[in-house]
């Protein structure tokens, strides 16, 4: 039996650390990199007496996040206690939400591939719900024992969990992607995979092709990069296919990803909710979201990508391909859009060519972000103008784009100036250049007139050459023709 036999199902929950300033029951700072215990307050440590108070700013976090995506942001929710042991847990318990979350539902549109193989598809989400971080376990300097830490402890975060809707390790990478994106778009978290600020927990099952019940699944943990998550979920698949081929059975189970070998191991038998013994928090209040706090919530939100792709299609033309590269990250659509500003709308498709080109290839071969760009959107803009109105070819704007790249000019207007770039219009000294070329070229002039089309492509080159790239080649093209009577 072959995998093509199988079907997958894949579930992701994402723990997105919302970026307020303190934590999400206590005024202790949330900042990244701290020396060990120096940022855990005696509420996050459990000190006996301490009662929680919550974090305003989180709540205002968790229902944008719902608007986002089209969810019932609840007008009630309620904290609860997951009890479980572990030594970075000082309370012996999590206060999460269980039966009552703060959001409910809501749905993500996601593009998986690319090309014409290309697809969309919409992944429900069952729930988000703000919980507490716990701190963390420190298994290394520590001479064969462990370190407990504690600054991460009540770090305010929100649970999203979709659907099992997925249907491969490509799907949930697109998700995961797409997740991530909004949550920085709307400015709830920074995403920072490195930091722990985004990490994902896959539930990957199989069943046979056909069937409608679904596999026991096993829970892959903690995995905070997007290569890792495709890895961990294709080796989980196959793993249970082969497991289940050769007779043995599935059982419920969280397992951890090692990106040395590639595999992934059982870490514990997964638990259920009751397991867990939730029970609603006594120290904390229901949480009370009035339509009045929602609306005002709603006013501040920017507009969404999927708005803005619709804008970018319907009012400058750019393919879906295009509007969805544009509004993948918020900072590259913002770029774009200040490009489009200076250039003017009329130029918004090449300026889309060249923030996606161009740029896009020299950002990542320097690893820098768009934030980081060397070339502003307004010195872009002005080298699309003068693109645009033949002051310069495209092979002769790369040049400027280089210049512009290095520093080595304010604008292009200067760069064409100073490096003397400007394309050459006038016809009589086009002619004068072809009339060499055909001279010095017989052989070519020959075999284009016995039909062989490369050997006019050779001329046009030639002719390029001898005006060092500042003739049109449009120009060239019809003035060549002309010559030589096509």
């Amino acid at each position: 039996m072959s995998r093509s036999d199988w079907e997958v199902v894949i579930g992701l929950e994402v723990h997105a650390q919302l970026d307020t300033a303190s934590k999400i029951f206590s005024g202790a700072s949330t900042a990244f990199g701290a020396e060990p215990n120096r940022q855990a307050s005696a509420v996050d440590i459990a000190l006996p007496g301490v009662l929680p108070v919550l974090n305003r700013g989180a709540v205002e976090r968790a229902i944008r996040f719902g608007l986002a995506i089209g969810a019932h942001v609840a007008e009630k929710s309620v904290f609860a206690r997951k009890n479980y042991f572990y030594p970075d847990l000082p309370k012996g318990y999590q206060i999460s939400q269980m039966d009552l979350p703060v959001v409910v539902g809501g749905t993500i549109t996601i593009r998986v591939g690319e090309g014409e193989s290309a697809y969309e598809k919409t992944v429900r989400l069952t729930r988000a719900h703000l919980e507490e971080d716990a701190g963390k376990s420190l298994h290394e300097d520590f001479h064969g024992m462990t370190g407990i830490d504690l600054n991460r402890a009540g770090t305010p975060l929100l649970e999203i969990v979709s659907e099992p809707d997925m249907r491969s390790s490509a799907e949930a990478v697109a998700y995961a992607r797409t997740l991530h994106a909004l949550v920085r778009w709307i400015d709830i978290c920074d995403g920072n995979m490195q930091e722990g600020s985004f990490r994902c927990d896959a539930n990957v099952s199989v069943r046979r092709k056909g069937a409608t019940e679904f596999g026991t699944r096993r829970e892959i943990k903690n995995l905070n990069s997007f290569r890792f998550l495709q890895q961990a979920i294709d080796y989980e698949v196959q793993w249970q296919i082969d497991t289940l081929e050769d007779g043995g059975r599935i059982e419920q189970a969280t397992v951890l990803f090692d990106p040395d070998t590639g595999e992934t191991r059982m870490m514990r038998s997964k638990e259920d909710a009751h397991d867990y013994r939730y029970f609603p928090d006594p120290d904390l209040l229901p949480l009370m979201i009035a339509p009045e706090w929602k609306a005002r919530v709603q006013a501040e939100m920017p507009e969404l990508p999927g708005a803005m792709k619709g804008r970018f299609m319907d009012d400058w033309g750019l393919s879906a391909y295009d509007a969805t590269t544009l509004t993948a990250s918020k900072e590259v659509a913002d770029f774009y859009q200040a490009t489009v500003s200076a250039a003017g709308a009329a130029l918004a498709k090449p300026c889309a060519n060249w923030v996606m080109g161009e740029l896009a290839a020299r950002l990542n071969k320097a690893e820098l972000d768009v934030a980081a760009s060397p070339v502003s959107p307004a010195q872009l803009a002005g080298l699309v103008a003068r693109i645009a109105d033949n002051t310069i070819s495209n092979a002769i704007a790369r040049k400027v784009f280089e210049a512009l790249w290095n520093g080595e000019g304010a604008t292009a207007d200067e760069v064409i100036d100073k490096q003397g770039l400007r394309q050459v219009t006038d016809t009589g000294a086009i002619e004068a250049m072809i009339d060499e070329v055909l001279a010095a070229n017989q052989k070519s002039v020959e075999e284009f007139r016995a039909g062989k089309e490369k050997a006019f492509n050779a001329l046009v080159g030639q002719v390029m050459k001898a005006s060092k790239g500042k003739a049109g080649p449009a120009q060239v093209n019809a003035l060549l023709r002309k010559k030589l009577g096509a």
